[in-house]
């Protein structure tokens, strides 16, 4: 019967096309009227969720309100949901308007005869307690309460002292005396005082009061040994002691004099609370002999998992450069190089891996100094047990964590050793290439650790020479030595796609087909590899076939990428993914013509001729000379925007995606643009009066007549395009490091491109442009080491004085030869522009609102228009904040006078502008702000609202949103001229 229950509330009111917040708070409160105690329960429980998707004031006032109102009048089980609600809206509770009036509500139940009832109100009061931390009257109830003779009573009082003591300096002092007292009382039961224990750990507001608390826990000790409470006074004196920072010291004393306990659980919670110890910045406070006196008794500790606590502690101990230099520094026994190699010999995985997780981190915090006395020891203990674990933990699915942990430190080694490096990517490589079948866990584990390793350092290398045909003859040898295996791996999982486990083997292709592709990343892909890509792509279902197509256009091979977009195109139904994919696939065939020089149909049909001319050099009459690349390239590209923005809707606008392709065909137009200067020289020479003009405007390189002025006006579409891209760079607020470092290198590359141009153009050339990127990751790095061969290019340009320069034919030419370089280099799209790891916007409510769309406000005169705007952070993703936050929201209202009609004259333009500056910063996700706005004349006015994003490290996003209102200000009728009146003749007509 349940299953046929009928819901009577809209269970799409969270989506993104719902109504309004009262329409939903209208549905809600028609379910709280409700004459079913089911149905109020679950109009109650819907609260947090209404909070989180509207978090207004008003709205979460009058919610808290309502809700106040049941709890006051409800039953027992109402006001433990509203209770729940309580805990679960913590984040909006600030937002309360009337907290008077909603405490008063929830305090009227503490009179009732109900111990129950007193209980939750108790616990509900403690769930508030951070907006009403000095409320009297209720302090007064807690310390009535902690008296009652009801036990549920007084468990609640507990609880909720402990909360009211965290957030109230004088009510953590005034209780602690009653707290003590209750404690040593013989008539408390031992529960209750194992309840009251940990509240003395929010004592910390004041120095002598936590003085006090700490000689009151440290006296307990011998008057109440048993294990529970021993376990109770070590936590609470631990988190004290983190608080204030004053008693760490005696504090890692007196927990390291607990570890010879003969109890475990004491012993446990000793080095759990020593673990808590070595955080920041409790660490800098440790005494000098604690470390050694802890790596003592971890050699005297037999139970392996005792021993893992103890290398927990030592792992924290180590991400610190104070104290990883103090254990590095050991070289008399025992050490904690000898711990660990003591621990790599035991049975125990989990003890083993972190173990070496110590070590890694030893050698990743080494300075120099040190490296050259022990870091040698750790890497031979390192090479030695490394890959014996990972042997042992990848044949077991029960230890794919430790198996995790154990590669973890593999990679963190490797960006300090890249030999180290090298050797584990072929140990990966053979582990996967054996014919023992490991769980698909642990080998999709295995692979996205060979991709980590790859991303790591570059796997081929890039020269800066290159041939007639601009492909770097030094990128055809050097690939990368594991490529073999990987293909020898993605050929053996292909041929299990179709089995039932295909879902498991997709991802493990997935990744393998990403990591082949970096290291062929600037080479063309022979034919074996594209056969066995296609071999795999045969076996694959449609997602998995896009998620290599996407790794292709990641790593500049446009070739994969346009076959996979193509052949995905033509089988989906849904017209958006035809219209996206079909975008998608025009875009590589236009990189495929800039980078080969060929139509990508004969490359299609004809892929080992197109290889023969590519990387051998044999001449074809397919192929296609530079300016017709960049003419075809750029019709691909405005048919690519066309097809992704009939892709795109209002929930998936593509803005970056759009906005990236117009500025790339814009580029490649300026590029189209300096070919034509090539030729225009030889059509349009220079004219007979040039020498004059040139003496006459004091330019010297005016007597070369047209080209001089075509390229300057090159130098100004390039800085164009320069500032083009910064404004995208500012507006991408989402966007992962490195998409953000890619942008920066294209801004740099037009810089680059701009100076060199200017220093043939111009008699003083600007000075050279500085990159500030170094290159994170492999395709940044080949962006990069693109920009570096432009540079050496471009000091072949010979250095003249201003008064002897000249245009000739091979400025030019160096000029065709760095478009070469741009349109040679293969396009390694950015990950921001397939992948959204987190996403921000910022949705505002903006008053007054005109009572239509197309009538603007109206103002009377004389009079100033008050602007209200309120908004909502929203974040979408598994992670909101993955890479930045949101400090603080600027506001910029900027009105303008469109119109004015003066009496007595006609229509006008004005040019009156007012802007307005105001930055706020969001409490709970929720923003408000006022402007007062100063309207000087009648007439029409537009009101335009800017909002930016200003990050934690105080870098201005202009990510919006844009709003735009009209505004009317009446004529003032006092300043209105009088018109004469007509005469009598007149009025006869």
């Amino acid at each position: 019967m349940s299953s046929l229950r009928v819901n009577l509330f809209n269970e799409n009111f969270l989506n993104e096309s719902e109504q309004d917040a009262n329409s939903v708070l209208t549905e809600l409160d028609k379910g709280l009227r409700s004459t079913k105690i089911g149905v109020q329960c679950e109009a109650i429980v819907r609260f947090p969720r209404l909070f989180e998707k509207y978090p207004f004031p008003i709205l979460i006032n009058s919610s808290f309100l309502k809700l106040a109102e049941f709890f006051l009048n409800g039953s027992n089980l109402l006001r433990f949901w509203v209770l729940r609600v309580c805990q679960q809206s913590e984040n909006h509770l600030d937002k309360i308007l009337n907290i008077d009036a909603f405490v008063k509500r929830i305090f009227m139940v503490m009179h009732s005869n109900d111990p129950v009832a007193r209980a939750i109100t108790l616990r509900t009061l403690g769930a508030v307690s951070r907006v009403i931390p000095e409320k009297q009257q209720v302090h007064h109830a807690l310390r009535r309460a902690l008296d009652s003779h009801d036990t549920v009573e007084v468990e609640a009082a507990v609880h909720a002292s402990g909360q009211f003591a965290a957030q109230s300096r004088s009510f953590a002092i005034s209780m602690c005396a009653k707290i003590s007292d209750m404690i040593e009382s013989l008539q408390i039961p031992v529960p209750m005082k194992l309840q009251l224990i940990p509240v003395l750990r929010h004592m910390h507001h004041d120095a002598n009061t936590a003085t006090l608390v700490r000689k009151l826990c440290l006296n307990l000790l011998p008057k109440y040994p048993a294990e529970s409470f021993v376990v109770a006074i070590l936590a609470s004196l631990t988190e004290l002691s983190a608080r204030t920072l004053t008693g760490v010291p005696d504090q890692v004393k007196l927990l390291l004099q607990f570890i010879n306990d003969s109890r475990k659980a004491v012993r446990v919670q000793a080095l759990k609370s020593l673990r808590k110890l070595a955080d920041e910045p409790c660490v800098h406070a440790w005494p000098k002999v604690a470390t050694k006196d802890l790596i003592a008794k971890a050699f005297v500790c037999c139970d392996p998992s005792e021993q893992y606590l103890f290398l927990k502690i030592l792992l924290k101990l180590s991400n610190h450069p104070l104290t990883c230099h103090v254990l590095l520094a050991q070289d008399e026994e025992p050490s904690v190089r000898d711990l660990c190699k003591i621990c790599l010999s035991l049975n125990n995985y989990e003890t083993c891996c972190e173990a070496i997780t110590v070590l890694a981190s030893l050698v990743t915090y080494a300075d120099e100094s040190d490296r050259n006395n022990c870091v040698n020891v750790i890497m031979e203990l390192i090479d030695l047990h490394l890959q014996s674990l990972l042997i042992c933990t990848v044949r077991d699915k029960n230890h794919a964590g430790d198996l995790r942990k154990v590669l973890a430190c593999g990679i963190r080694v490797a960006g300090v050793k890249s030999e180290f490096g090298m050797e584990l990517v072929i140990t990966l490589a053979n582990i996967l290439n054996d014919n023992v079948v490991y769980p698909s866990a642990n080998a999709e584990v295995i692979c996205e650790a060979l991709g980590a390793l790859c991303s790591h350092f570059q796997l081929s290398k890039f020269g800066p020479s290159s041939d007639s045909n601009g492909v770097d003859q030094k990128r055809k040898k050097q690939t990368n030595p594991i490529l073999k295996n990987l293909l020898l791996v993605m050929r053996k999982l292909s041929t299990a796609v179709e089995s039932a486990s295909a879902d498991d083997n997709s991802r493990t292709v997935e990744i393998l087909s990403a990591v082949a592709l970096q290291a062929l990343m600037g080479c063309f892909m022979p034919t074996p590899i594209m056969r066995t890509f296609e071999q795999i792509l045969s076996k694959c279902n449609g997602w998995t076939q896009y998620r290599i197509a996407r790794s292709a256009s990641r790593y500049g091979q446009h070739n994969l990428a346009a076959h996979i977009y193509l052949k995905i195109s033509r089988g989906t139904v849904v017209d958006k993914l035809h219209f996206f994919l079909t975008g998608l696939s025009q875009m590589a065939e236009a990189e495929c013509i800039l980078n080969y020089g060929v139509v990508y149909e004969f490359m299609e049909q004809n892929y080992e001729a197109c290889e023969n001319y590519i990387v051998r050099g044999v001449p074809t009459d397919r192929s296609i000379p530079l300016m017709q690349r960049l003419e075809t390239a750029i019709n691909l590209y405005w048919q690519s925007l066309a097809s992704l923005r009939a892709s795109s809707s209002p929930t998936h606008p593509f803005t970056f995606q759009l906005e990236f392709l117009k500025l790339r065909a814009q580029f490649l137009q300026t590029l189209h643009f300096a070919i034509t200067i090539k030729n225009a020289q030889i059509i349009v020479p220079p004219p007979a009066i040039a020498g004059s003009l040139a003496q006459n405007s004091r330019d010297y390189l005016q007597k070369f007549g047209h080209v001089t002025n075509q390229l300057r006006k090159l130098v100004r579409e390039l800085k164009g395009c320069e500032e083009s891209f910064g404004r995208l760079y500012k507006s991408a607020f989402d966007a992962d490091p490195t998409t953000l470092e890619f942008l920066e290198i294209i801004q740099y590359q037009c810089l680059l491109f701009a100076h060199i141009v200017e220093t043939i153009c111009f008699a003083t050339p600007s000075d050279a442009p500085v990159s500030q990127v170094n290159g994170r990751c492999p395709e940044t790095k080949y962006m990069l080491a693109c920009c570096r061969r432009m540079e050496q290019l471009g000091k072949t340009v010979p250095e003249e004085s201003a008064n002897n320069k000249t245009i000739n034919n091979f400025h030019l030419d160096i000029i065709l030869a760095e478009i070469e370089i741009i349109t040679k280099t293969p396009l390694c799209l950015p990950r921001y522009f397939f992948q959204v790891l987190q996403s921000t916007q910022i949705k505002l409510s903006i008053s007054p609102q005109p009572r239509s769309d197309c009538k603007p406000v109206t103002v009377q005169p004389g009079s100033n228009l008050v602007i209200k705007v309120e908004g909502v952070i929203q974040h979408y993703g598994r992670r909101p904040s993955l890479f930045r936050s949101v400090e603080s929201i600027q506001l910029s209202l900027v009105s303008k006078l469109l119109m004015s009609r003066p009496a007595g004259e006609t229509l006008k333009n004005a040019t009156d502008t007012v802007t307005l500056t105001q930055v706020v910063k969001p409490q709970r996700d929720f923003l408000s702000g006022n402007f007062l706005l100063p309207i000087s004349s009648g007439g029409h006015w537009q009101v335009t609202l800017e909002t930016y994003v200003i990050d934690e490290n105080g870098i201005t996003w202009c990510t919006g949103p844009k709003n735009t209102m009209l505004v009317r200000v009446l004529d003032d009728p006092s300043k209105a001229q009088t018109a004469p009146a007509p005469s009598a003749q007149a009025r006869r007509f």
